[in-house]
């Protein structure tokens, strides 16, 4: 497949830069106070630079960027390959709401880097997101659902929520070396193959320069930490990645005959992101239940209630990242399968986060949280190994 092979190699040009990136941020961001010094209740043990945020969008704006060159301005001077040159004219059409999530997604980077440099409260942050989500679907699409969810009014109100859900989600999981960022590789690569396989093309390669943008920063987030992404990339991230999966085709088969519509498929990306809005939901519950507002940082979060039951930092977040991947796999037989086959993928997926939280709820020898340890969420913080 032609596409693919286009869609590879411009992943990988992203986790060349993105990785080239992350070592000038790791040496500038030092010089304009981008730094997470330990300290107080911080769990790191050395200063380290934040800012990897920007190397992620960076390198993906920049590879998106040369693939719209090559099927827009310059296709008269760049042949392509014929199976490209059919989808040449449907990319182009597509580019500019693309770009218009680009473009908002980087205003939500931006917003999370002046969160870095100085904590913003969380009520401007908030309306600077729902604002952002709001002229996407304005401008740009929105979640595609059956009546009488499909309503605008309805649709638009439910992407908003999607998009702001997932970017605050992303936060809330930024809390350990390469938790984050893995999570979102992993998702991204679930909403690749499933758009892919009901006859995606411009969205599948799209998260696929994403993904290699993830895996070079990864090369540095690795544990021990030397770059954080801060609250500028997991920001961004989890708008980015709100968008696309609205953009994403998922209901939709193509290829000989007529068109076969699986409306169930529309459940993909809720079962992708099943973890991160876990973490994010069960992080809000406790919080409420304990009197305190949910946007109030602490150390109970899924990897942390995993660390408080005797996993080791990097255990808590291999365990996570196989949560993430096995708790979406489902998804991507939703297209081939009737609403009963369906129902028993979403129930799979409930099933094991249900099993998660009986595990997290057993209480042992080290399962005590204290509530009131240096917030680890949104603010660079990590947990080194």
């Amino acid at each position: 497949m032609a596409w693919l092979a286009v869609g590879l190699f411009l992943g990988g040009a992203a986790l060349v830069l993105s990785w080239a990136l992350g070592h000038a941020v790791r040496r500038l961001a030092p010089r304009v106070g981008l730094v997470d010094v330990p300290g107080g209740r911080k769990a790191h043990q050395v200063p380290t630079p934040l800012g990897g945020g920007l190397a992620i969008a960076s390198a993906t704006t920049f590879i998106l960027g040369c693939g719209w060159l090559a099927v827009g301005p310059l296709r008269p001077w760049l042949p392509l390959p014929e199976p490209l040159a059919i989808h040449a004219d449907g990319l182009r059409d597509k580019a500019g709401t693309l770009w218009l999530l680009i473009g908002l997604s980087w205003l939500i980077l931006l917003m999370g880097l002046a969160d870095d440099r100085r904590a913003l409260n969380w009520r401007p942050r908030l309306a600077i997101q729902f604002a952002l989500a709001g002229m996407f679907v304005w401008w740009g699409d929105r979640i595609t659902l059956f009546w009488p969810l499909s309503q605008p009014l309805v649709s638009g109100g439910l992407t908003v929520l999607w998009i702001v859900g997932l970017t605050n989600a992303f936060n809330f999981l930024d809390n350990m070396d390469g938790l984050a960022a893995g999570v979102a590789l992993i998702a991204a690569a679930l909403l690749a193959a499933a758009s892919a396989l009901v006859g995606g093309l411009f969205v599948p390669v799209a998260l696929i320069v994403l993904i290699g943008a993830l895996a070079g920063f990864l090369i540095h987030n690795r544990p021990p930490a030397r770059l954080f992404m801060g609250d500028a990339g997991s920001n961004f991230l989890g708008f980015v990645l709100g968008g696309l999966s609205v953009l994403g085709t998922f209901t939709r088969v193509e290829g000989v005959g007529p068109v076969a519509y699986a409306p169930h498929a529309a459940l993909t990306p809720l079962l992708v992101m099943a973890v991160p809005l876990y973490d994010t939901i069960s992080v809000i519950l406790i919080r409420l239940r304990e009197g305190r507002s949910p946007f109030q940082p602490d150390r109970r979060h899924f990897s942390h209630r995993l660390v408080a039951r005797g996993l080791t930092p990097p255990r808590a977040v291999a365990t996570i990242h196989l949560v993430t991947l096995a708790g979406g796999l489902g998804a991507l037989l939703l297209h081939r399968l009737d609403g009963l086959g369906a129902a028993v993928v979403a129930s799979q997926t409930l099933c094991l986060l249900g099993i998660v939280a009986i595990l997290e709820s057993t209480s042992g020898a080290s399962a005590t949280i204290q509530s009131n340890e240096r917030p680890e969420e949104g603010d660079g913080v990590r947990q080194a190994s």
